[in-house]
């Protein structure tokens, strides 16, 4: 063996060791990274996520409105569609009248529960925020359902005192 063999194997072994610290250094850094990026990544697909059941709440919501002014719409139309046969029903018994009254009251009725329904569903909406998403559900409440129902009935009450008449 040279003289300056051993002091030269040693310094390598040193100097190897010194080179797998940076690259073992170099590889942990790298998979830190790509850690984070797969966090970032995950945490992007989650904020679309919820933005998308915003959306979905949102629509779910503006047709709930729109249905609840059609429900109004033709609460008001029947209501005035009705004034023409309160003129010939007025010389008619007093059971017409007071099914007509009745009639127009339940329609009245269903007028009131479709804006007390969309002031709900209004209300829904604004209590929507990105927190508590899965949560939240856009409904009428029970006057939303009740509405259509009141102009049926209004209808069914008016007709019989047309027919009464």
């Amino acid at each position: 063996m040279m003289p300056g063999s051993h002091a030269l194997g040693h310094l390598e072994t040193r100097l190897a060791g010194v080179v797998v610290a940076a690259l073992k250094e170099a590889f942990d850094r790298d998979s830190r990274r790509l850690e984070l990026e797969r966090e970032q990544v995950e945490a992007e697909r989650r904020r679309h996520e919820r933005a998308l059941r915003l959306e979905l709440l949102r629509q779910a919501g503006d047709r709930e409105i729109g249905r609840l002014r059609l429900v109004a719409a033709v609460a008001v139309a029947s209501w005035i569609g009705t004034l023409f046969f309160s003129a010939r029903l007025m010389d008619s018994g007093a059971g017409a009248r007071v099914l007509l009254g009745g009639g127009w009251a339940l329609l009245l009725g269903a007028l009131a529960a479709a804006f007390l329904a969309q002031a709900n569903v209004g209300v829904a909406l604004g209590r929507i925020d990105e927190t508590n998403v899965d949560q939240r559900r856009v409904e009428p409440g029970f006057a939303g359902i009740l509405a259509p129902w009141l102009i049926v009935i209004g209808l069914a009450f008016i007709g019989v005192s047309v027919l009464i008449a």
